[in-house]
Parts: structure tokens; sequence; C-alpha cells
């Protein structure tokens, strides 16, 4: 799991270097489908990312929010700030760790840490095809998806 979400960071830092193309005003330019806007969308990737990884560690999840991170350089310090934290954790990852049994403390559900993982991987694959939409939208190459060719073994 760890390589996949190796892909994932190497993909969003792209996504981040493709921004700087684009103007504020259009980083924070409602549109339709995703969670809004592209700052908005990269901001929720990193929030779901770090909530998540907090829940399975047991430890609490305080929101962070939006508006304290409306910059493309405050969000790519948002995630600075929490990838240390959550690559030290995952580099630590076992399969017996994948059954753990969690509880999600907002919806009281219980799910494996395995899953969660998966969920997370999933979850920003999932926004950055949205990102591709609004970049081709702008008539701009979105970041190439490939796993293949980007070094990760």
């Amino acid at each position: 799991m760890l390589k996949m979400l190796q892909y994932n960071w190497q993909i969003r830092e792209e996504w981040f270097a493709w921004c700087e193309q684009i103007s504020a005003e259009e980083l924070l330019r409602q549109r339709s489908g995703g969670v809004g806007s592209i700052l908005r969308t990269l901001y929720h990737i990193i929030d779901v990312e770090w909530s998540w990884i907090q829940i399975i560690q047991g430890k609490p999840d305080d929101p962070v929010p939006f508006e304290e991170y409306m910059s493309l350089e405050r969000i790519k310090e948002l995630s600075a700030s929490f990838h240390g934290e959550v690559e030290l954790f995952l580099s630590t990852w076992t399969d017996e760790m994948d059954g753990t049994r969690i509880i999600n403390p907002s919806d009281q559900k219980e799910y494996t840490a395995g899953e969660i993982l998966r969920h997370v991987i999933a979850h920003e694959i999932h926004h950055i095809g949205q990102l591709s939409v609004w970049s081709r939208e702008l008539g701009l190459a979105p970041i190439s998806p490939n796993f293949i060719g980007r070094g990760i073994r």
C-alpha cells in the first residue's frame, strides 16, 4: 500500500506545480462536480488522508478549516506539514495491521485499517480524475496518471 500512497503523493506534488500556472482566482473558482474548486479539491484530498490516518492511530481528528488555506502556497504547506508523520506511520505498516479494527468516531461504524487505507488511496485517485477534467476545460494538459515510469518500485 505504501507504493500506492507514494504514487498519490508524487501526483499531488505534480498537481501543485501544475497549479502554479493558474491564477488564484481560477484556483478558487466554483466548478461543477467534485468539491467545488481546484484548491478546495486539493485541500479535501489532504484533509481526508490526514483525518483517516489520525483515526487509524487512535489520535484526535481535529478539523483544519479550509478558510485558513485558501492559497496554493498554504495548501502546499498543509500537505508538507502532515506528510512526514503520515509517511513515518505508513513506513511501519505491517500485514497484521491491515486487519486492525477501527471505529470511526464520526459515524461509529467499524472498518479495518487496511480498508481505510485503500479508501484513502482510491479517494485521492478519484479526485485527481476530477482535476484532470477541469484542466482540460481550461485548455491545459492534465498531469499524467501513469504509475509506470515513476520510479516507484
